[in-house]
């Protein structure tokens, strides 16, 4: 059932969602909670409220120490957790969520005062991931597609880290979550294109 992945993702949660968010006075499930919180209160669509809660859940899946950051070494935390979410969900979630490392970058670019509201262990990790953008690259970042988005959700996560402030619980989020889902008809039809793919190249090389 394509809705298991959310208990696999709430496991997640409560298996490694306790570790601090490097730096900052919260841990990782308080600051993913608060970056949904955000979202939710600024009546963004159920996608973007899915991929704020989730644009982190990288942290909870690599094999690194949380504070790699500290030692120089950037875990692309980013690119791990979309790759996993784009297998259950749609792009409107799990592009914003690969794109929140890049957003800042963005931000930090086009908006100075966001640059000097950036917390100190923001300002240690965008160094880690190549800086403020060019004009140019900030330009092309600008022609993604849910660029706006990504830019939205990186102000939900610089703001998503008041300490004891208070969240719904991950299960008020279940029902975002299943609205990001792919269409259970989509990832079936994917699977049997697979499976035809296999079975004609098995009887291809039968032939060879």
């Amino acid at each position: 059932m394509p809705e298991d992945i959310i208990q696999t993702i709430f496991e997640a949660f409560a298996a490694h969602g306790d570790a601090l968010y490097i730096g900052e006075p919260v841990s990782m499930t308080e600051h993913m909670l608060q970056a949904a919180y955000l979202a939710e209160q600024a009546a963004a669509g159920p996608a973007l409220v899915a991929a704020a809660l989730l644009h982190d859940f990288g942290h909870l899946i690599h094999d690194q120490p949380e504070d790699s950051a500290e030692h120089g070494v950037d875990t692309r935390h980013e690119d791990l957790g979309a790759a996993y979410l784009a297998r259950y969900f749609v792009p409107a979630v799990v592009e914003p969520t690969r794109m929140h490392v890049a957003a800042k970058r963005y931000l930090c670019a086009v908006d100075p005062a966001y640059f000097d509201a950036l917390s100190p262990a923001s300002v240690l990790s965008l160094k880690l991931q190549g800086g403020p953008y060019t004009a140019e690259e900030a330009r092309a970042f600008e022609a993604r597609p849910f660029a706006a988005e990504a830019a939205q959700l990186r102000r939900y996560d610089d703001a998503a880290k008041i300490e004891h402030g208070w969240t719904p619980d991950l299960a008020h989020y279940r029902p975002f979550l299943a609205a990001g889902l792919k269409p259970a008809s989509a990832s079936g039809r994917q699977r049997d294109e697979a499976d035809a793919g296999q079975h004609a190249g098995g009887a291809q090389d039968a032939h060879a």
